[in-house]
């Protein structure tokens, strides 16, 4: 084969010496130093935390009942632009802050406040209550059980005196408080469950801290040991009610139920001496750690409760996550998802309540105003839209079905039907999953 490079084009040896120097520079090229390619940029600026407000003075305020305020695109606009918007994100924020590089041992429960002990007091007494309203028989079905709704019944009958004891006498601030807990624990219509209500719980608590009765002195004790009792009651509540997953079974990925112990479990492990995001593919972490730090138990009871192995498959935004450098990335993700999937989706924030300890801002719609009916007796979880002619419901394209309401059996309801049938090593697999 003859060469490619022509051999009288080379000069010989004599030829090269007796060319300048300053000729042979002309003549190769000229060698540049590579530059490193820049890094990509996430286009979501990195949320701050706003400074926490003082508790507000309520002998003039008028105390009412919470309903549902954001009923439009331009209601969620208003919102995110109020300061209940920087006084939600600032408590939520400042709680995981709060949890920062501790183990949820690292709080003496024998040195709790006493107000402490009274809302966890509070949160057994709704454990007690399951006892008392067990599941009907449903014949196998993994969608809800309507016995969910007579929990949340003997709940709201009840939670009158479990506020009283929290030292609040005055029964209109009582009901205005008690709304958002019974709003923590899921729909009574629809019977399902979301980060809706995980975020009404923490409105519960930033009301009472708007009340003077929790102070930020209690912060690193709400995150650590009253939110995670919440999460484990919340857990047997979903397993004993087959509470159906709100929207699309698990929008991010993450967990089909729960978005704030992701956020808060990352701030706990910022700067691990040898946990790190991959260490959730190592199970003998999780076993070991899982009761110390909410993100490794969280993935724990995510991977229980499927019947697939492998987080690529079941929960892959879980897996792509564990491929950061370090958990100050995954914190820093979870701050900018929880402003964007959770507070930024008229899908989820439909459903928050408004009362006056985290007010409406000025021109946002009323239920009444506009003929819409209140969230209990919502059967459907679709965007309200007002117009000139009214209130309709519409579907939205970058909602994940989260609109509708559409049924989808619990992947927790699957694992309990298959215990009761002695199927618990080998779960069926279910569709959706």
């Amino acid at each position: 084969m003859p060469s490619v490079i022509d051999d009288a084009s080379i000069p010989s040896p004599a030829k090269l010496a007796s060319i300048d120097k300053s000729t042979i520079q002309q003549l190769l090229p000229r060698l540049t130093p590579r530059k490193k390619a820049p890094q990509s940029q996430n286009p979501l600026p990195l949320p701050e935390t706003p400074s926490l407000p003082p508790p507000i003075d309520t002998s003039t305020l008028k105390f009412q009942v919470p309903t549902r305020r954001i009923l439009s695109p331009s209601d969620h606009e208003l919102f995110q632009a109020s300061a209940s918007y920087k006084l939600v994100l600032s408590f939520v924020f400042s709680l995981s802050e709060a949890a920062a590089d501790k183990k949820i041992s690292s709080i003496n429960k024998a040195e709790l406040p006493r107000f402490i002990k009274r809302i966890l007091s509070i949160l057994s007494r709704v454990e007690e209550t399951i006892t008392r309203c067990p599941p009907a028989d449903q014949g196998g079905s993994r969608f809800g059980n309507p016995s969910f709704r007579s929990f949340l019944d003997t709940i709201s009958s009840e939670s009158a005196s479990w506020h009283s004891s929290l030292g609040i006498k005055s029964p209109s601030a009582i009901t205005e408080v008690s709304t958002y807990l019974h709003n923590s624990f899921g729909n009574r219509t629809r019977i399902d469950y979301g980060s809706g209500h995980e975020l009404n719980f923490i409105i519960w608590l930033l009301c009472l801290n708007r009340l003077s009765l929790l102070p930020e002195s209690t912060f690193p004790a709400l995150a650590l040991i009253v939110f995670p009792r919440y999460i484990s009651l919340m857990r047997k509540i979903q397993s004993t009610y087959y509470l159906e997953p709100a929207g699309s079974h698990g929008v991010w990925g993450l967990d089909d139920y729960h978005f704030l112990p992701f956020l808060f479990g990352a701030s706990q492990l910022l700067h691990h001496p040898y946990i790190r995001p991959l260490s959730i593919h190592n199970e003998l972490i999780l076993e070991e750690e899982g009761d110390e730090y909410m993100y490794l138990s969280m993935v724990r009871e995510t991977m229980a409760s499927k019947s697939v192995k492998g987080l690529k498959w079941t929960q892959p935004m879980l897996d792509d996550i564990s491929g950061a450098k370090n958990w100050e990335k995954v914190e820093q993700g979870m701050r900018r998802m929880f402003v964007k999937e959770v507070l930024g989706k008229l899908p989820v924030m439909q459903h928050f309540l408004f009362g006056s300890l985290v007010p409406a801002a000025e021109g946002m719609s009323k239920e009444e105003e506009v003929g819409v009916r209140p969230e209990a007796e919502e059967t459907e979880g679709g965007e309200v839209v007002v117009d000139n002619g009214g209130v309709k419901h519409v579907h939205r394209d970058d909602a994940w079905g989260d609109c509708c309401g559409i049924k989808i059996p619990s992947t927790v309801a699957a694992a309990q039907e298959a215990k009761k049938k002695g199927e618990a090593e080998g779960l069926r697999r279910i569709p959706f999953d």
